[in-house]
């Protein structure tokens, strides 16, 4: 069994689980994403800013000393002072790499390298840097250069200028730790590129230096960097992965002689002594930092800092030998290691490995290995599961980890193994960074990462593994390897006679949603619904938003669902419930002298901008809200009429607050299908219809054959013909239970297993729009159904 060795002490444990209350029905593993602020942290920050009188730092001294205080905690954070390194602030760590590509100077022809196992904003800074001689070298690559004698074995190659190495001290895919020896290497005697050595600063034949821009945000954020060991010219980092807060703040550090290759043209507010407006004529400041810090710092946020700094002593206190991030560094590698050997131990049924694994170091030390553990999960017959089902199954269980290729493009080539072409070909299917197209044609675009900080503790590690283990090693897994081996239903699936081109089904019921993630408003029997131009008269016109004016969804909080909203057409008012408490009615029409206008953000999946014009209902269904949900500050919004949301790929058609569509079907069948296949689901759910609602459709079917609806290419109910707009993706919105706001892993786990990871169940739809266009049309269950396959 895998022992995990424990760098905290039990009362060091407790203090910070005494200040990261608000995460303990939660497991956070995405450390390497961002760190997060505790509790007392924020408390301290508040109390720093309410007590102080913080101006701008160009006229007020107290603030300038403070930044100045700040700057010189930093320097002693990385063991270094003012007189080896400067900083400049940035607004994050790919500021600083773009400021060091912009300015560096690379004199006649000087090279840029850059690690192919490196964030997309150091692959970023080939775009502006100012030489033509730019390379990409691999990890091993790079390791060449630690070796002493090796001018003998490398032929020459000779640059009259500077040449800059960039790379990652720590790759945030991996965790891989690159051996910081091979900075000093290459300052002294210069670069291996491709077996051709450009020589550096100590070889006087040669005018050609060779600077390290270090990209230290990942490595930073859970290690100790020693700039008074290692001395790169550049290092660039940021705060939030750090310390949580604040945000959308990091730094450049620069060494003398670093400083030495900067040529800044573009000259902002504060950087100059004096300027001239009719005349070309600018004296730049005697400071350093000075002269590339444009415009007025974010003093308020560098202020922040300290409270950061203060809170990892306070946590996790240096000791003799060790100072804080050193021993952050050895509690995550410890619980990385403890999870990786765990998850190496797990086999399916037939002995088939569970987990592949992206890493290169086998996580046998510390050195050379951080606290991320980057995999895929295999199925029995050791085809991949995609990362967006994990992602989702995650979700249910409150584990909050991160998938995808994490800004890294090229380890994320090199560990899935993917040549430019697979790029290519994925990029064509329709794949690009961050979405959930996690599986083409069977191969991954991306993988699971795990990664730990100073507040992660073997609880939650465990609780990741359990969820591993309860949704991937189970005997369903078995039965399915025994049915894909004996190839018996393929070959009786090439012998089931074509289908009707044209298959009857029924309209069981119509289903519109007024409020965004609340309940559903059920339409049944011979009731006439009417059709306008954005979908089903009053589906999704209104949503709640929070205090930030950000869409509140079920995936926040699942009581929305028990929100029940009653379209009342004789009184013309929309009637809200809850339990036992029932809302003020809210007028369906309102003119436009009573409205106020606002413009509010709509968050649709994971993505989040579209603008949303629409008007406050009032402060009384507001404050109602508030309360059934114990949620301070919520509101209700309803969408302006002549407010225009398009499909995403431009087209007229107009949808309300929907996230992809304006209709979205659900075949009864495929549910029932479905339903048989989840273990003990149909002794515990109270029926079929209760499973149906999960999927939150407008429009339900039955009465054809179990998903009939993906084959279809025209669907009509009565004088109505829609378009298919594709298959719907599920998240884990599917797994809240519509009648209790409960959670649960199914049937979000089923789907995913019978499909090969594809999460798609349902079909989106949208009216096709004729010239008469679909004013005064209505549908009903009673009209007759027909789809179409040709």
């Amino acid at each position: 069994m895998t022992e995990l060795v424990n760098e905290f002490s039990e009362k060091e444990i407790s203090r910070i689980k005494e200040e990261f209350k608000r995460i303990d029905d939660k497991i956070y593993v995405d450390h390497a994403g961002t760190a997060l602020y505790s509790e007392k942290q924020i408390d301290c920050v508040s109390k720093l800013l309410k007590d102080n009188i913080f101006c701008n730092p160009h006229t007020c001294k107290i603030t300038g000393d403070l930044v100045d205080q700040v700057r010189f905690r930093i320097l002693s954070f990385f063991n270094t002072n003012s007189e080896k390194y400067t900083i400049v602030f940035t607004a994050n760590a790919s500021a600083a790499l773009k400021t060091v590509a912009e300015c560096f100077d690379f004199g006649t022809s000087g090279s840029f390298h850059y690690c192919q196992e490196n964030h997309t904003s150091v692959l970023g800074m080939r775009e502006v840097v100012q030489t033509k001689n730019v390379s990409v070298l691999t990890r091993s690559d790079i390791l060449k250069n630690i070796s002493s004698n090796r001018r003998k074995n490398c032929d020459f190659k000779k640059f009259s200028g500077n040449s800059l190495l960039a790379f990652s001290a720590q790759c945030n895919l991996s965790g891989y730790k690159m051996p910081l020896d091979v900075i000093e290497s290459i300052q002294n005697k210069g670069i291996i590129d491709h077996g051709k050595y450009i020589r550096g600063e100590l070889d006087h034949t040669s005018e050609n230096k060779c600077f390290i821009c270090l990209d230290a945000a990942s490595f930073a954020a859970t290690n100790f960097l020693d700039l008074k060991k290692y001395s790169p010219d550049f290092v660039c980092i940021s705060f939030y992965k750090i310390f949580g807060y604040p945000t959308g703040l990091g730094a450049l550090l620069l060494s003398k002689r670093g400083q030495s290759v900067m040529k800044k043209k573009y000259f902002g507010g504060g950087t100059v002594k004096i300027s001239m407006t009719c005349k070309d004529f600018h004296v730049k400041r005697d400071n350093f930092a000075e002269q590339y810090e444009d415009g007025t710092l974010s003093f308020l946020s560098i202020a922040s800092l300290l409270e950061g700094f203060k809170t990892l002593e306070r946590l996790v206190p240096s000791t003799n030998d060790l100072r804080s991030q050193q021993r952050i560094s050895r509690h995550v590698f410890n619980l990385a290691k403890y999870f990786y050997e765990s998850l190496n131990d797990l086999r399916h049924e037939n002995g088939q490995k569970l987990i592949e694994f992206y890493n290169h170091t086998n996580y046998e030390s510390s050195e050379t290995q951080g606290g991320i553990v980057c995999f895929n999960i295999l199925h029995e017959d050791g085809s991949y599961v995609g990362f967006a089902e994990v992602a989702c199954i995650a979700a249910v269980y409150n584990i909050i980890l991160r998938t995808g290729c994490f800004c890294n493009a090229g380890a994320c080539q090199s560990f899935l193994k993917l040549r430019d072409e697979d790029i290519v070909k994925h990029f064509q299917a329709g794949h690009v960074c961050s979405d959930y197209n996690d599986l083409i044609e069977g191969q991954p675009t991306g993988g699971v990462r795990i990664s730990f900080g100073y507040i992660t503790q073997k609880s939650d590690v465990d609780a990741v593994l359990q969820m591993l283990k309860n949704c991937y090693v189970s005997e369903t897994s078995q039965k399915r390897l025994e049915i894909i081996k004996s190839k018996d239903l393929p070959k009786a699936l090439r012998h089931i006679p074509e289908r009707l081109s044209r298959v009857k089904a029924q309209l069981t019921k119509i289903c519109i949603y007024p409020i965004k993630s609340c309940a559903a408003f059920e339409i049944n029997g011979e009731t006439q619904w009417e059709i306008t131009e954005n979908g089903l008269k009053y589906d999704r016109i209104w949503m709640i938003v929070d205090s930030n004016g950000m869409a509140f969804t079920q995936k926040r909080c699942t009581q929305l669902c028990l929100i029940k909203p009653r379209i009342n057409l004789k009184s013309n008012h929309l009637e809200l419930s809850f339990k036992e408490k029932v809302s003020t009615p809210i007028p369906l029409q309102v003119s436009v002298d009573e409205t106020n206008t606002i413009t509010t953000n709509f968050c649709q999946s994971k993505v989040c901008g579209d603008s949303i014009q629409g008007f406050d209902c009032g402060n009384e269904i507001a404050a109602w809200l508030s309360d059934v949900l114990s949620t301070p500050g919520l509101r209700l919004i309803r969408q302006n009429d002549n407010s225009e949301r398009k499909y995403s790929d431009g087209t007229s058609k107009e949808i309300n607050l929907s996230n992809q569509a304006q209709y979205l079907l659900i075949n009864k069948s495929s549910v029932a299908w479905l339903l048989k296949r989840i273990p003990n689901w149909q002794k515990n759910m109270n029926s079929l219809d209760d499973v149906v609602k999960r999927f939150r459709a407008n429009l339900i079917i039955e009465n054809c054959c179990a998903f009939e609806e993906n084959n279809i290419k025209n669907l009509q109910i009565g004088d109505i013909d829609f378009n298919i707009e594709g298959p719907c993706t599920r998240c884990q919105m599917i797994c809240i239970d519509q009648n209790t706001g409960d959670k649960t892993a199914e049937p979000l786990k089923t789907i995913a297993k019978e499909f090969q990871g594809k999460i798609k169940f349902g079909i989106y739809l949208s009216q096709k729009i004729l010239d008469e266009g679909p004013a005064n049309k209505s549908i009903s269950c009673n009209d007759k159904v027909t789809l179409a396959k040709n």
